[in-house]
């Protein structure tokens, strides 16, 4: 009986372990605080066309911030309006949101563009910064999609994810989460 227990247990550990030895640790975590100023480019909201810094825009405001390499995925695209939406949620609270596209395509402002006004963004600003982010920030190379949610420029969630690992209860657990920056009234 204690070789099945033991045996079973061994079986656990070993998928508890697979499962967080595939796990992507990237950005800032929980607790830390957020860097600081960067400047990419801004391809719509107040400084559409320039490089502006989001972090120094936000202040000490709840912020939600998506850094992802692909512009085409569909769960990335989601994941961003589901943030604009929230974010006009919490307008009262002067929550903002931004996403950050690390890339060096040439032609990737222009397919952000068409992405803004298809998923009709209005209060999260879409940017390009180059492919390895912010140094600052050490965003992981095989992380595809990393989200952070701060306030008072400290980390309150951090969510990071490789190529097509993002499923839509992820999605919603990020949307729930936006309660520890910015509780409802």
């Amino acid at each position: 009986m204690r070789k099945m227990m033991f045996a079973a247990a061994l079986a656990v550990a070993a998928v508890v372990g697979v499962a967080f030895a595939d796990h992507v640790k990237s950005g800032p975590q929980t607790g830390d605080t957020v860097p600081g100023p960067f400047h990419p480019l801004n391809i719509n909201g107040d400084s559409a066309g320039e490089k502006a810094c989001m972090y120094c825009k936000h202040g000490d405001n709840p912020v939600a911030v998506v850094f992802a390499r692909t512009a085409t995925c569909p769960q990335t695209a989601k994941l961003i309006k589901k943030l604009d939406e929230v974010t006009a949620k919490h307008a009262d609270a002067k929550m903002g949101s931004y996403a950050v596209f690390m890339s060096d395509d040439d032609k990737l402002p222009a397919e952000l563009k068409k992405m803004v006004e298809k998923e009709g963004l209005k209060n999260l600003t879409v940017t390009v910064d180059n492919p390895a982010g912010p140094e600052k920030y050490k965003i992981a190379s095989d992380a595809d999609v990393t989200v952070l949610l701060y306030t008072d420029h400290k980390v309150k969630a951090n969510y990071s994810f490789k190529k097509g690992e993002i499923k839509d209860a992820d999605i919603e657990s990020i949307t729930k989460d936006v309660s520890k920056i910015a509780p409802s009234k």
